[in-house]
């Protein structure tokens, strides 16, 4: 029971506050246009000052482990090689076959990443190596794979490769994480006000991104495409986390490391995939779909998850 309550602790909490930003959008307190905003302003300041806040305070020589960067990045690629093939080989409906690859393997990693992690063990040092990994990845395998399985096409883009690669080099959250490895390396002491000023927008990160994922939540959608929609959950959700965590377990890995694996593999599909999706001449139902069927049943299955790492002294 009491592992239990432990993961409900971990959990409950965050989801009540997208369940919240949720609310404020169907009475109208909130719309589209503010849920966009609000999105913009969160991915390009509070949460690159909050991943620079965390990373710079810690001991970088301390915090950063190759294995465990190495691990993410290659379990990573082995997941989108792996779907690839593996959806070539069995959707039938090749216009979907794109977006059901990218929402199977990018998760919302910086958000709830962070957002579990802090509330655990109180920062997120850690989180920031996992995106590292991972980040850069999504973006240039999702350009490559789009491009090849859009309707009529002819084979990479080569504008929206150059685009994406572009993206993220001057990416906030990749930009914020390199100044904090930057000042954490040198030993830099950020004077008292600006530390200070940095803090104040970096504890904003956290709940205005989970309001946003709640606002922008669309439950109707995910009634579309419903087979593919249920089995990309399942990869995303549960079949990838219960191959790599005992993997990760057997390397070594524990406490805060752990959670950072288990978020890498099992968060909710990214919205940017829906975006990506339509930017590159796909549908995005399925991507629609698979956002909002994923964050719905992520609340249970990361609860779930989190417990058995408990029950097993993971973390």
């Amino acid at each position: 029971m009491e592992n239990l309550i432990f993961s409900l602790h971990a959990t409950i909490p965050i989801f009540l506050v997208m369940v919240g930003g949720y609310l404020c959008k169907q009475i109208k307190m909130v719309d589209d246009h503010f849920v966009k905003i609000l999105n913009s302003f969160n991915y390009k300041i509070t949460l690159p000052i909050l991943l620079l806040t965390d990373i710079a305070e810690a001991d970088f020589y301390a915090v950063w482990d190759t294995k465990f960067v190495l691990f993410c990045f290659l379990v990573t690629l082995f997941c989108i090689l792996v779907i690839s093939i593996l959806a070539k080989l069995f959707i039938k409906d090749k216009s979907i076959i794109g977006e059901f690859i990218q929402a199977s393997y990018r998760g919302s990693a910086a958000v709830l990443g962070v957002a579990f992690i802090q509330n655990i063990y109180g920062s997120s040092s850690i989180a920031p190596l996992m995106i590292l990994a991972t980040v850069p990845l999504y973006n240039v395998a999702a350009v490559i794979i789009l491009s090849f399985t859009a309707p009529g096409s002819t084979g990479l883009d080569k504008n929206n490769l150059k685009k994406s690669l572009k993206g993220i080099a001057t990416n906030p959250i990749i930009i914020g994480i390199f100044l904090g490895m930057v000042i954490s390396m040198t030993r830099i002491e950020i004077p008292f006000i600006l530390n200070k000023t940095l803090h104040n927008f970096s504890v904003l990160a956290t709940p205005l991104a989970l309001i946003g994922l709640g606002a922008g939540f669309e439950g109707r959608k995910a009634l579309a495409k419903i087979k593919p929609t249920l089995i990309c959950s399942l990869t995303k959700l549960f079949i990838m986390p219960a191959i790599f965590l005992p993997m990760a377990a057997m390397l070594g890995f524990r406490d805060e490391k752990m959670v950072a694996i288990l978020i890498m593999l099992g968060a909710p599909t990214t919205a940017s995939t829906y975006i990506m999706s339509k930017n590159m001449g796909h549908e995005g139902v399925l991507s629609s779909s698979c956002v909002v069927a994923t964050t719905f049943l992520s609340s249970i299955f990361i609860t779930l998850w989190l417990y058995f790492l408990k029950l097993y002294a993971l973390i």
